[in-house]
């Protein structure tokens, strides 16, 4: 049993906690003597089981020998972002100079520095998976400056949701960290994604029991330590049943005990629960209000001012000038109400104070009457707004201010919820607009809430975009542009959340009500975006035509026909039209040769799609070195704005499949597997994952890893219902190819034909871009060669309609596989003779050895084999080697 000194209250909660010190000590050890990897522990229990107390043992074993940094949740400010992660690192953001935090937080700067309140936030919308991304590297950076490190966090049940968000992703980055992180926390005080944050915490923890409640025998000890050798057993044991074992209430009802100069002794062990009474809830309520009115409305102002309270501050709540506040606080302090707030890491500022024990905070917030509260709250916003701490520091107190037909907190909380989005916390601002409406909003600013709201969630929540921004357009007071924008968000929040033929629907409607100009030209656009990545879409020929006669007039003259071009350039890409008309479509998109001002990546004018669209185009068009150049872009700028949810999983996804196109395959694998990764913390089951998981099984099969590819498809459920967009490159054609390598011809050739028929009902088909004609001949070749040879024939007709000398190569390579003797060596000649003119190496390198095979020749083959290696393709490359073998 760890045991203590008499009378040392302050450690008794530390009874019966020999297993947790000792996982504290050896972690600390480990810490101290150079361990390259760091490690999270996390101690769970009830209230007033001694967590507060074994954190502070924490910090005696480190101080000495680490740098020791801490922070505590509040009950009362969960909802203020970054609260947590601002009180934990602000003893190294006080000690940089702005100038050094700049150039030590590197690019890192502009996207966390707003969260940690250290840099003024950008104009855009900051991406909460960024601001995250951010506030871990920033604190990489940190701890390896003040290593070794111990990072302590109180009641994180508590912390704000942006404050677990970072620290669950810092937890998953300590292997290569001198950081020690210790949490404590309760169980089952959290929901919702907070929840899921201390989840993730829980199971990446070294296992530790949740902090049991003390023992008879312990309790005994405790007891005699506190109140001398004398104290009795009867009495012990009455500590024990009136307290259940809980160590905070055990420490309190024995202070009492001392404060009433009780005896430890038999005959007074029936007083002890009238005691314990006193010592917490009404009890407690009852001896603050016996220290004075004064004192009270202090402990209220505090309450509800939460944690590191300011003196200051709490006297303005509480109407009383600054001597008289000492004099609480005071008083509060020997009550052991209030104690001065931990400044041995020179973290909080002379005089600001914190309660004792958050059950003291709670207790007390509690017992402030309930009108009398709200109206608290209603004050502390003017105080906070009035000291000059901004409209999102009041917006907490205003949340809790009831509904009163007041514009001026309706603007306040607009002003708050952009302050919020501009630091990343999209949350934030979606509860500070929420509760503007609730006042309500007058008439002519109501619909400009609602707007807001929705672009507030895009992000994060596509359905209840949806919701707010439907109520928008329904409301009277959207001005003409805004409306317009509203209804093009709305589309893309339909189409994330899987209602394509919604968003198609909602965007005619409003076309429909506008005159001929540059805002329906807009929406024109996005209607043909939608359903031009529809993949069940019924009269794709006829919207072809219809797009095409829109498109013809046009010079590119503005972004709404830039757009236009865009996606005139894609369909006609995809139903395998002229490539050097696709090339000139997406050229005249353009502006010298750059995308024009305000259709750039991270504008939120125009959907990033559509500029996926262009590079796709360009890609399968040939046009390898243009779409390699607009993802580079892309993915910088998305990582230069600090976007690295959704859009930069996109732009690893497409680059990778321009590097996969030219046959750098190991480095179109790493780059696939990073945007999956990258997706994975956006969500599960989107449409990102499907395109980045097809890119990658592409990938996959042309190395020859069929393993791996299989294990992918199993991972991300490549598998029916496919989903109502289009996915490149087609999900049929791969899945077909996927199966037929597996040893599944059967299902596989029915994807194929599934495949052919999507084709024919488009109209025509890239047969780079769904290349199910040449897998699903070859497979034929040999029970049906007349189909076979039908289909390589149809396939052929079609890449010359296309043009590219990909397109051309790979319809000869497949019709040289289905002849024999010198047709087959000529019709593989062809074949290299175009792709070697082409940019994709892989499949120059296919035909390289194939050729090889079939005329004999050893130096084709080994020219094949140098091209397999150099593209990381290691079964063509054994199968060169094999061919090369038997050759010799």
């Amino acid at each position: 049993m760890t045991e203590v000194r008499p009378g040392a209250a302050a450690s008794a909660p530390l009874w019966e906690r020999d297993a947790e010190l000792a996982a504290v000590t050896e972690a600390v050890d480990a810490l101290c003597a150079g361990s390259a990897a760091g490690s999270l522990l996390v101690f769970t229990g009830e209230a007033g089981i001694g967590k507060t107390a074994l954190l502070a043992q924490v910090r005696a074993l480190a101080e000495s020998r680490c740098t020791v940094w801490s922070a505590r949740g509040g009950e009362t400010i969960t909802s203020v972002p970054f609260n947590v992660v601002r009180q934990l690192l602000q003893p190294a953001l006080v000690a940089l100079m702005p100038d050094e935090a700049r150039e030590y937080f590197g690019d890192w700067y502009d996207i966390a520095g707003p969260a940690l309140g250290i840099a003024e936030p950008g104009a855009r919308q900051a991406d909460p998976q960024g601001v995250c991304d951010g506030l871990v590297a920033a604190v990489r950076r940190l701890a390896r400056r003040e290593w070794p490190l111990v990072l302590l966090i109180d009641d994180a049940h508590w912390a704000d949701q942006e404050t677990l968000h970072w620290l669950a992703a810092f937890a998953e980055r300590l292997d290569d960290l001198p950081v020690l992180v210790v949490v404590a926390r309760r169980p089952g005080e959290a929901g919702g994604e907070s929840a899921r944050h201390l989840d993730t915490l829980g199971a990446l923890s070294r296992p530790m029991p949740s902090l049991r409640a003390l023992t008879p025998e312990a309790t005994a000890g405790l007891t005699r330590a506190t109140l001398g050798e004398h104290a009795d057993a009867p009495f012990c044991r009455e500590v024990w049943a009136v307290t259940g074992g809980n160590p905070y209430e055990s420490v309190e009802l024995l202070a009492k005990v001392q404060d009433s100069e009780l005896e430890p002794v038999e005959e007074s062990a029936a007083e002890l629960r009238a005691l314990n009474r006193a010592a917490r809830g009404r009890g407690l309520v009852d001896r603050l209000e016996g220290l004075g009115v004064d004192a009270t409305k202090f402990a209220w102002a505090a309450a509800i001012l939460g944690t590191q309270i300011s003196v200051d501050l709490a006297a303005e709540l509480a109407g009383m000038q600054r001597d008289e506040a000492e004099r609480c606080a005071v008083r509060l302090s020997v009550a052991r109400i209030l104690t001065e707030a931990d400044r041995t890491s020179g973290q909080v500022e002379d005089g600001e104070l914190e309660f004792v024990h958050p059950l003291i905070a709670t207790a007390v917030y509690r017992s402030i009457p309930d009108a009398l509260r709200t109206a608290m709250h209603g004050v502390a916003a003017a105080v906070v707004t009035a000291s000059g701490l901004g409209a999102a520091a009041a917006s907490r107190h205003l949340l809790e201010v009831h509904p009163d037909d007041d514009p001026e907190l309706v603007e306040q909380m607009r002003e708050a919820a952009g302050e919020h989005l501009a630091v990343g916390a999209p949350d934030a601002a979606r509860r500070c607009l929420e509760r503007a409406l609730l006042e309500p909003p007058l008439p002519e600013v109501h619909a400009r809430v609602l707007y807001e709201l929705g672009c507030a969630t895009l992000l994060t929540s596509p359905a209840t975009t949806i919701g707010y921004l439907r109520q928008a357009l329904t409301v009277h007071g959207l001005e003409a542009d805004l409306r317009v924008d509203a209804v093009c968000r709305l589309s893309s929040a339909l189409v994330h959340n899987d209602q394509l033929e919604e968003a198609v629907a909602v965007v005619d409607a409003e076309a429909d009500r506008l005159e001929p100009g540059p805002e329906r030209m807009r929406l024109q656009a996005v209607h043909y975006m939608w359903e031009g990545i529809h993949a069940g879409e019924e009269d794709a020929p006829g919207r072809s035509r219809r797009l095409a006669q829109l498109v013809k007039p046009l010079t590119g003259r503005d972004n709404s026909e830039r757009a236009l071009l865009i996606l005139r350039a894609f369909d006609a890409m995809t139903r395998g039209e002229n490539a050097e008309e696709v090339a000139e479509l997406c050229d005249r998109s353009l502006v010298n040769g750059r995308l024009a001002p305000g259709l750039g990546w991270t504008d939120t004018e125009w959907s990033f799609e559509l500029l996926m669209m262009l590079g796709i185009s360009y890609t399968y068009a040939d046009r390898l070195d243009r779409a390699e150049s607009l993802f580079t872009e892309a993915r910088r700028s998305y990582e230069s704005a600090g976007w690295s949810g959704g859009h930069l999983a996109l732009a690893h996804a497409f680059g990778g499949y321009v590097l996969r196109r030219r046959g750098r395959l190991k480095e179109a694998d790493e780059s696939l597997r990073e945007a999956l990764r990258l997706a994975d913390r956006v969500g599960h089951g989107l449409p990102m994952h499907w395109s980045a998981a097809c890119m990658l099984i592409d990938t996959l099969l042309a190395r020859g890893h069929v393993g791996e590819a299989e294990e992918i498809a199993e991972r991300y459920s490549f598998e029916p219902p496919h989903p109502s967009t289009i996915v490149l490159p087609d999900t049929h054609s791969i899945r077909g190819r996927l199966l037929i390598a597996t040893g599944r011809v059967e299902e596989g050739v029915n994807e194929l034909e599934t495949a052919e028929k999507m084709s024919e009902d488009r109209g025509g088909h890239n047969t780079v871009m769904a290349p199910w004609a040449g897998d699903l001949a070859r497979t034929l070749a040999a029970e049906d060669p007349r189909r076979a040879a039908e289909v390589a024939a149809d396939a052929r007709v079609q890449a010359e309609r296309f043009g590219t000398d990909t397109a051309i190569g790979e319809a000869l390579r497949c019709a040289a596989a289905l002849e024999t003797g010198q047709r087959s060596v000529a019709l593989y000649a062809q074949a290299v003779a175009y792709l070697e003119s082409s940019p994709c190496a892989y499949e120059h390198a296919a035909a390289r050895v194939e050729y090889g095979i079939a005329s004999r020749s050893a130096t084709e083959i080994r020219r094949g084999l140098t091209l397999a290696e150099s593209c990381g393709a290691d079964t063509l490359a054994t199968q060169a080697r094999t061919a090369l073998g038997e050759a010799s």
